[in-house]
């Protein structure tokens, strides 16, 4: 019995929950396929996912396919959840990729293939919906090869599109136009296979080209494209046996030391943690003591309580989860999404797609409910990191990270369900980062003014290549302080880069630790702790530092004749729009426009365009801001502005017997 950890990706209202359906019933997993609309489908669990009808937490369910198990992972497709997303594909060993045959080619489809196609993960397209009116088939290959892929082959017809009864066939060996293409395709990627069919065309027999196909599948070098309808069944054993024939199953030694990645962390209903594993190698069982290690490299270990598989579409208890499996792990307390477990890194902390590029301030509607809102957004931050919660302690304020409003709704209403705590959102903003302008060096030497602190600190700030994140070396020696020291000193550092000159979040740096010293009698790691942010703050202040804003790249295609209208909309917007192209009674154009100003835009195209215009939009990085420069609001986090960090010090220096209140004022 082979395993297989299989993805099913799409932009949101393709279909994938009915196609996951669709598999476990065709499997014998279910004996009625569930409802998006009604609430009743399997992976969509929670009461909130059933309301609204749309994926919002990945969800693992498993049935077996010949001598394939399949471990089926379900995830979002709203944009807003693509963090659900980036952390299900470090442990995927195949995906399918689905389109609707109405809508075609979306943004968050083209945004998916590409990150698919750089992991290297192998992919097969299903084209869903056949059986709904405005469905296609000849046209919308053109539109994926275009806008996809041209890496990409039907394995199969339609027929009867737009009705109840419209049909999916497979092609044969004895269909030339399929196995021309097939040829012509998979000839590009291999030259043996090249020179063979330039020998003998007639020995390239359709059983070798089916063999290549697995292989450049395997390889992510090729898409098959498979279609029908999830909601009539059509289609769907040709899609099976695309994926127990085309992708590759999993691989890994059960007695191998055990190795693994956490991606995806809950509680159950009494608050025990759980974490969700895909085992690489070797073997995990439960009542064993687990050590694992995050991203950045923290170690930790727990005892496993107990461990549950995935079988025939239920999660059932089990002794032990083996290579090449995804179990569920009870018990490790501090374990945490993108943790390795057992020996090794993890791929998890990679980052696929962009960071979340919104932040909004939540407030308790009701004051008292403060201290039960801090311990919920905790949390929801173990399930998803990226909301990356900011408290502010002088507001007695919470912000989080988002990817859009529809992000914050469900946040609203999870909050209020699942915890009890009412809430109310401020206006949402666009998050910015600063980066170095240049070098800048301070220093602070123990017992001498204006230094209250028992502790030597010298910290120089360079500039680093974009998306390099922040490096911190030391140029002292190891031995000149206590471990516990130099660790304060790291620690504080990245800690306080949350925070730049502008009050938003420092990156693309190099910090160099140039000078230490402590008393051996006297010193704590508090001292360090407390030093370390004045003296970075002012290495950074002599740098300076320039603000920079999250940008998207956008392609529109509008009616040619209403693209004059347009350009002063995106000119108001700071679009930058490259040089229009014809095509007949369509234009299309393409541009950079800044992530703050991409809902304005989709709130104006209709408007300025009869209805007619269609926007993909996508991250691409961030841009030095021009004009009035945005400041964050201030947080604790930045101890050259917050006067109670300030006076907690001169507080602790008077108590210390040396009062230097003016140094202060």
């Amino acid at each position: 019995m082979h395993t297989l950890n299989l993805g099913i990706l799409a932009h949101v209202d393709a279909g994938k929950t009915s196609l996951t359906e669709r598999l476990l019933h065709t499997a014998g997993a279910i004996d009625a396929i569930g409802s998006v609309d009604d609430g009743s489908t399997q992976t969509d669990s929670l009461a909130l996912e059933r309301r609204r009808g749309i994926t919002i937490k990945s969800a693992v369910v498993s049935f077996t396919l010949g001598a394939t198990t399949v471990n089926l992972i379900d995830t979002p497709g709203h944009p807003d959840f693509i963090a659900e997303v980036e952390r299900v594909l470090g442990v995927l060993d195949g995906a399918v990729l689905v389109v609707s045959s109405v809508e075609g080619v979306q943004a968050q489809t083209r945004v998916l293939l590409r990150t698919l196609r750089r992991l290297r993960i192998p992919t097969l397209l299903f084209v869903n919906k056949t059986d709904r009116p405005g469905a296609r088939y000849g046209s919308l290959l053109t539109s994926m090869t275009e806008r996809l892929s041209p890496d990409i082959v039907a394995m199969g017809s339609a027929r009867d599109l737009g009705t109840r009864s419209a049909t999916s066939t497979p092609f044969t060996g004895a269909d030339p136009g399929f196995t021309g293409a097939l040829t012509e395709l998979l000839t590009r990627h291999d030259d043996e296979l090249l020179s063979a069919y330039v020998d003998d065309p007639a020995g390239l027999t359709h059983a070798r080209l089916l063999g290549a196909l697995a292989e450049q599948t395997a390889r992510c070098l090729v898409h098959p494209v498979f279609f029908g309808s999830a909601a009539t069944g059509a289609g769907i054993d040709a899609l099976v046996d695309g994926i127990t024939g085309l992708l590759p199953a999993a691989t890994g030694d059960p007695e191998a030391p055990a190795r693994g990645t956490v991606f995806k962390v809950d509680r159950t209903a009494n608050g025990e943690r759980t974490a969700y594993v895909r085992m690489v190698q070797g073997t995990v069982h439960a009542r064993e003591v687990l050590r694992f290690r995050s991203p950045d490299g923290q170690d930790g270990e727990g005892k496993v309580s107990a461990v549950s598989v995935f079988e025939n579409g239920r999660e059932v208890p089990a002794p032990a989860v083996h290579a090449g499996r995804i179990g569920r792990l009870k018990g490790p307390a501090g374990i945490r999404i993108g943790d390795s477990v057992g020996a090794g890194r993890a791929e998890a902390g990679r980052r696929h797609f962009a960071p979340p590029t919104l932040e909004t301030v939540v407030v308790p509607r009701r004051p008292e409910d403060r201290g039960a809102l801090h311990v919920a957004l905790g949390r929801l931050a173990e399930q998803d990191p990226l909301i990356a919660v900011r408290r502010d302690d002088l507001r007695g304020e919470m912000s989080l990270s988002l990817y859009g409003e529809v992000q914050k709704e469900v946040i609203q209403t999870t909050l209020a369900e699942e915890f009890g705590v009412d809430v109310i959102f401020r206006g949402t903003t666009t998050i910015c980062l600063e980066r170095p302008a240049g070098t800048g060096e301070a220093a602070e030497f123990i017992d001498t003014d204006p230094n209250p602190f028992l502790a030597t600190v010298g910290l120089r700030v360079d500039p680093a290549p974009y998306g390099s994140g922040v490096e911190f070396r030391r140029a002292v020696e190891l031995g000149s302080m206590p471990p516990s020291l130099m660790r304060a000193v790291e620690e504080t550092v990245r800690s306080t880069l949350g925070q730049g000159m502008h009050g938003w979040q420092v990156t693309d740096c190099v910090v160099t630790q140039t000078h230490s010293g402590y008393s051996s009698v006297s010193s704590t790691a508090g001292d360090f702790r407390g030093l370390t942010p004045l003296v970075l703050m002012d290495a950074l202040r002599r740098a300076g530092t320039r603000v920079y804003e999250p940008m998207h790249r956008f392609r529109l295609e509008v009616p040619a004749d209403a693209f004059g209208a347009l350009v002063p909309v995106l000119a108001r917007l700071r679009a930058e729009p490259g040089p229009p192209e014809a095509h007949g009674a369509l234009c299309t154009v393409e541009g950079e426009i800044p992530a703050a100003r991409v809902h304005e835009l989709q709130r104006l195209l209709p408007g300025s365009t009869r209805g007619e215009g269609v926007l993909e939009s996508a991250f691409a990085g961030h841009r030095p801001v021009t004009g009035p420069v945005p400041d964050r609001p201030r947080t604790d986090h930045d101890p050259l502005h917050r006067k109670d960090y300030l006076l907690r010090t001169v507080r602790r220096v008077a108590e210390s017997g040396r009062e230097r209140l003016a140094v202060w004022r």
